[in-house]
């Protein structure tokens, strides 16, 4: 299969440094249709089914909605389409059957960008949900759902979504969008880790493994376009892809585990791992629904962004990844405190999106501010009872970044913070407080983190040393080791999360059990129990997990 050149190819022959600031304007003509084009195919045909890779919704406003799909006939061979540009048409009803189209048009299909179509629709009414689908020559989509956001000074009487993250394909199926599916929910919120980079069988999980990676490790923008069109061939995935919009961002596996910036664990020069980021960076768009304003301009991409649901809840959006820098000490797991960990200039989001993250937050009007973050933003402390060790790659190897956004909570007295976190593959709920080290600090807000949707297979309800974890970290006040996603209901006087837990993954149609509910209450930012099951030993492996804070992270995320 020949490799596609990257849209930045097309200016070959300048230095590096304006070829990386040149890149994105040739992504933009391409993405808006200004730049030259391959022909149009005048009849489109298939040599097989083309949405085989589904459709779905995102980054929802009061009048409007990003519409997605991709052509892609043979999405394991190069996609299996001609290198012309394609019409797509889509339409928009108030109902499945599309009796009330209320809006259509007709997009192109690029083969730039892997012929995936990104459709921006506009006028359509806030609070609103809709059905959206698309032709390509005879061929029709499957039908997807979506749901307008409320306009910006209504407070909705409630608002339900579900987070997810973390799904290594070869570890477990995909059951869970299967539930998640069945949720009725305005929102599903992905905070990275939607692909994973390994190749087959390197990254092998405990209850083994249940299916393989198609092709090798993705280093270019062909490969990493097999890998997207692999995963999203899912039709558990597929399905919650059309439920609801999607609000996405990204982490370390879109790309390379635990990359920091311009620097990889693999040894590629700054340079190599660039290019590859931009290879990586444009697949991610080409298979999300994203606006244009996230177009890629070489390996760079902006995902950290804004949504708000009224006076209700306000989302912001993190890219932890793109900005930050080398973790400490080499990444050592777990570490210690050190002068290079401690160091107050250390960053995990770059200044910019620090500074942008405060002034939004503390401008804020909504009752709730929710922040889509990647890895655990509370401390977490791994060594009970034996001195400090912490996680390198999460917001512990760069504590002074962390405290600057909790002072700026604090001193702007923001409300009702939640922080959203995936990359873990466990679950906990945990009270953030304005000073980690004094349990009895002023607690500012909450964070939730969800566990994995497969990655790891299957997990147990505890860990060897979870108890003695929870003990020496008396703010975190749950833990489980199975797989799931985190329901949440939000109204003006609460906001829960439910662990929605899977006992196996290892094996397809598994049941879900709510297996806690935490809520905490506008005005008093403390974490509350309010219910859960247990998942039934009969339904599990019925093993303790490993204690997970001391395997290789290369291993473990």
């Amino acid at each position: 299969m020949p490799t596609p050149p990257l849209i930045s190819d097309l200016l070959a022959g300048v230095d590096r440094r304006h070829f990386f600031e040149l890149s994105g304007l040739a992504s933009v003509a391409a993405i808006t249709g200004t730049a030259p084009q391959a022909a149009t195919a005048r009849r489109a045909r298939f040599t097989s089914y083309p949405f085989k890779l589904g459709v779905t919704s995102g980054d929802p406003l009061p009048d409007g909605v990003v519409l997605w799909t991709r052509l892609a006939p043979e999405p394991l061979e190069g996609g299996g389409m001609p290198t012309a540009a394609v019409d797509v048409h889509w339409q928009v009803a108030e109902d499945p059957g599309f009796r009330r189209v209320v809006k259509r048009g007709t997009e192109k299909a690029r083969p730039e960008l892997a012929h995936s179509v990104h459709v921006e629709v506009g006028g359509l009414l806030p609070a609103r949900e809709y059905y959206y689908r698309f032709q390509a020559g005879r061929e029709i989509s499957p039908v997807g759902r979506t749901r307008t956001a409320p306009p910006a000074s209504a407070e909705p009487a409630a608002f339900r979504f579900v987070f997810a993250s973390c799904q290594q394909y070869e570890h477990g199926y995909f059951t869970a969008y299967r539930h998640i599916a069945d949720e009725d929910i305005d929102l599903i919120v992905h905070l990275g880790d939607y692909i994973y980079e390994y190749p087959p069988g390197e990254y092998e999980a405990v209850s083994g493994m249940v299916r393989r990676h198609h092709g090798g490790k993705p280093m270019n923008l062909a490969e990493f376009r097999v890998r997207h069109g692999q995963y999203n061939t899912d039709k558990d995935l597929k399905a919650a892809r059309a439920h609801a919009p999607w609000l996405v961002t990204w982490d370390d596996h879109e790309v390379e585990n635990n990359y920091a910036g311009d620097h990889c664990e693999s040894g590629q020069s700054a340079s190599a791992f660039l290019r590859r980021r931009a290879a990586a960076y444009q697949a991610y768009y080409e298979h999300m629904p994203v606006r244009k304003s996230s177009v890629p301009h070489g390996p760079y991409m902006r995902v950290y962004r804004g949504l708000r649901y009224g006076r209700l809840v306000d989302f912001s959006v993190l890219d932890t990844r793109q900005y930050r820098d080398r973790q400490a000490m080499d990444d050592r797991f777990p570490q210690p405190p050190s002068a290079d960990r401690d160091r107050k200039s250390r960053t995990m989001t770059g200044e910019k999106q620090e500074k942008w993250l405060i002034d939004r937050l503390a401008s804020s009007t909504a009752r709730w501010n929710v922040i889509a973050n990647q890895t655990q933003f509370s401390k977490l402390d791994l060594n009970p009872g034996k001195g400090e060790g912490y996680g390198a790659d999460s917001w512990n190897g760069y504590p002074a970044n962390r405290q600057r956004i909790i002072d700026a909570l604090a001193e702007h007295n923001v409300a009702n913070p939640v922080v959203i976190t995936g990359d873990a593959h466990v679950s906990y709920a945990s009270d953030i407080k304005k000073n980690f080290e004094d349990p009895d600090s002023r607690t500012l807000g909450v964070e939730f983190l969800g566990t994995s949707i497969s990655s790891d297979g299957d997990g147990a309800d505890k860990a060897r040393d979870s108890d003695a974890i929870l003990k020496d970290n008396p703010h975190i006040k749950f833990f489980s080791d199975f797989r799931g996603y985190v329901r949440c209901s939000v109204d003006a006087s609460g906001f829960q999360a439910d662990y929605r837990l899977l006992p196996k993954v290892s094996e397809r149609h598994a049941p879900v059990y709510t297996r806690a509910s935490w809520r905490t209450v506008a005005g008093h930012p403390e974490l509350f129990h309010v219910g859960g099951q247990h998942i039934p030993k009969s339904e599990t492996n019925e093993k303790v997990a490993d204690q997970y804070w001391i395997v290789k992270p290369e291993k473990r995320k």
